[in-house]
């Protein structure tokens, strides 16, 4: 991470937290643009996050000359971005060439079932590549409906978060922890539960809301045989999720790309990630990606967006890494008691919160290392501050669309296919009024 060449104590909190009035601009804008202004937003995304990144860039240039304001902004492409836009890439043309057709989906039942089945597939290979496949049979499915965005939204957050607390592979805080020493299977002896408590009665929720809206919709039409095409595309995922565990154990060194150390394994990573896209483009046939409704627009949109917020971000994460005599000291210190340690539901709470409007695989990272930072002694049971630090970094990743990525991924997919997706905060709305019961009952149950 590139710091600022400024005091980033908590006495020049007032002047470092200026360099934050990009990100937050970034945010609402986000935020607000598609409501005040959706055909400038939808014509003009690109130009607007460019605009942003300049707005943070272009001050450093003057005020600390344009090499650290290039080598700031150059770092957080080549270590950041690069390897999460390659990846990202990667599995939404993967799994755009896997078809599942058929089966008995779009009706109440049915789609209690996917959502279920894509959720335990999320839990077990990442909500990254389970959003990317399975997104697509569920809009297929319910194309007769006029109200969908209940599918989306619950899709998004069972699928693309809530899933991924068991699981390591394709999701960034839990994969930070895996690097950091945390063992492979860890997540799923230590957060099932915690899993458990959260989909089963948001499944029940789904099933009762869908069934009401089902109920003034046209019928399904009859239910065909469930065939799945697209194996070539599968064994493909297989090798992305391959590559991703390889790197957490791989070491071969760095190299220096114009000023910035970056890991050989990232770089090759990201070059297998690539072939496999063109691969997948390349060998799966038309067909299958006009019935999964197949477009690149999503992936561009996600693209622009994530650069400018890679890129704004960093002085944010800077000033969380000065830790708690830093401009953000203070909310830091509310993660421990009056003792100094550790206190679980506050680290669930805060975690969960700047992991829903920042980065989480940095939040996650950060308080890691305010736990102690020693995966040996954050395991042992019953580690509940690990497990805090977890579960409030990938669930409350759920409730902006910025809090993880294929939260924007899917409903970008959903908007191309004709749903009419909330707003910013809109979603945000539906996605608390889901989430935080559960929340609660997380923190009275294991961490209080």
């Amino acid at each position: 991470m590139q710091p600022l060449p400024l005091a980033t104590s908590a006495a020049d909190g007032g002047a470092a937290l200026i360099w934050g009035l990009p990100f937050a601009a970034l945010l609402l804008s986000v935020a607000l643009l598609p409501i005040l202004a959706p055909r400038l937003w939808h014509r003009r995304m690109g130009l607007v996050a460019l605009f942003w990144g300049l707005a943070l860039l272009v001050p450093q240039a003057i005020l600390f000359g344009p090499g650290f304001a290039a080598a700031g902004a150059w770092h957080a492409v080549l270590t950041e971005y690069l390897p999460f836009i390659s990846l990202l890439a990667a599995i939404y043309a993967i799994g755009g060439g896997v078809l599942l057709a058929g089966g008995p989906w779009g009706t109440p039942v049915g789609n209690t079932l996917l959502l279920a089945l894509a959720t335990a597939t999320a839990a077990l290979a990442g909500p990254l590549a389970a959003s990317m496949v399975l997104i697509h049979p569920l809009l297929r499915a319910n194309a007769h409906r006029p109200r969908r965005v209940h599918l989306v939204v619950f899709f998004i957050v069972l699928v693309c978060n809530v899933g991924g607390l068991t699981t390591p592979l394709g999701n960034p805080p839990l994969y930070i922890g895996l690097l950091l020493g945390v063992p492979f299977l860890w997540p799923m002896a230590a957060l099932w539960r915690l899993l458990l408590l959260l989909t089963l009665p948001l499944l029940a929720v789904f099933w009762l809301i869908d069934r009401h809206l089902a109920s003034a919709a046209p019928p399904p039409p009859p239910p065909r045989p469930l065939r799945l095409r697209g194996w070539g595309n599968i064994a493909l995922l297989v090798l992305v999720v391959a590559v991703v565990l390889v790197q957490s154990a791989w070491r071969p060194g760095e190299t220096d790309l114009f000023g910035t150390r970056v890991g050989l394994e990232h770089l090759l990573g990201a070059a297998v990630f690539g072939i496999a896209a063109v691969i997948s483009i390349v060998a799966t046939p038309r067909a299958v990606r006009r019935a999964n409704m197949f477009d690149w627009a999503p992936m561009r949109e996600v693209a622009k967006l994530f650069a400018a917020i890679f890129v704004t971000i960093t002085p944010v994460l800077a000033m969380l890494e000065a830790g708690r005599d830093g401009p953000l000291g203070g909310l830091l210190r509310l993660a421990t008691d009056a003792a100094g340690q550790p206190a679980p539901a506050a680290y669930f709470w805060l975690a969960g919160i700047l992991s829903a409007v920042l980065d989480n695989a940095p939040t996650y990272l950060l308080f890691f290392r305010l736990a102690g930072g020693d995966a040996a002694q954050l395991t042992l049971a019953p580690a509940t501050a690990l497990m805090a630090i977890s579960a409030g970094a990938v669930g409350f990743g759920a409730l902006t669309y910025i809090g993880n990525a294929p939260n924007l991924m899917v409903r970008a997919i959903a908007v191309h296919g004709g749903v009419r997706m909330p707003g910013f905060f809109g979603y945000m709305l539906y996605a608390s009024a889901l989430l935080l019961p559960g929340f609660v009952a997380l923190t009275l149950l294991f961490f209080l």
